[in-house]
């Protein structure tokens, strides 16, 4: 199902089709897919280029490993992520390897390598929801991430499917249109809350 943002202004294709469905297909995700997704965010960029991101992989070719990050996710997610054929875990290193000394953008870093993830899954016709609605401490402890690591956000990845499978009231979400706030509300032009005149 498409579903392309209606921009105020044009955007790249890929970003304007780019959103977070809930409804997955069955058909499993081909390794050389999930290869070519993970090269995707291997190539983002980083501060001091320190790569902090790391992800765990849960796919249903291996149940046991599937299972540990779907009991992760809160309830209100489980009910429609158990159909994607993948789930992922980001993680964040959270000091520079180096100097052990915190690196502040760690969790910025680990999101710019999940969106180049997300913007290759879309370029390759698959789908990817992230998820802040799972329980961090299960997730530290059962998918046994060490200290000086955080775990970011879940993510569901798959093939579109048919929003028909999905209850009422997320069919009505998945149906519903996207919306987003204007440039205006976050763009500030020289000092803070001076809004652009476009």
């Amino acid at each position: 199902m498409d579903k392309p943002a209606e921009t105020q202004f044009p955007i790249h294709d890929l970003l304007q089709r780019r959103w977070s469905p809930r409804a997955f297909a069955e058909r499993m995700v081909e390794p050389d897919t999930l290869r070519s997704l993970f090269e995707a965010a291997r190539w983002a960029p980083s501060s001091n280029n320190e790569q902090p991101w790391h992800f765990i992989l849960g796919t249903k070719a291996d149940p046991s490993g599937y299972d540990r990050l779907l009991a992760c996710l809160k309830e209100g997610n489980k009910k429609w992520a158990f159909r994607a054929p993948v789930l992922i875990l980001s993680v964040a290193r959270l000091n520079f390897e180096d100097e052990g000394t915190p690196n502040r953008h760690a969790w910025h870093d680990t999101g710019m390598a999940a969106i180049s993830l997300s913007l290759q899954a879309t370029a390759l016709g698959l789908i990817a929801h992230q998820m802040a609605g799972f329980d961090v401490e299960k997730a530290r402890a059962d998918l046994g991430i060490p200290a000086g690591f955080e775990p970011v956000a879940m993510i569901a990845l798959g093939y579109p499917g048919d929003p028909a499978i999905l209850d009422e009231r997320l069919r009505q979400r998945e149906l519903a249109p996207r919306e987003r706030k204007s440039a205006r509300e976050f763009v500030a032009v020289g000092r803070w809350n001076e809004p652009p005149d476009w």
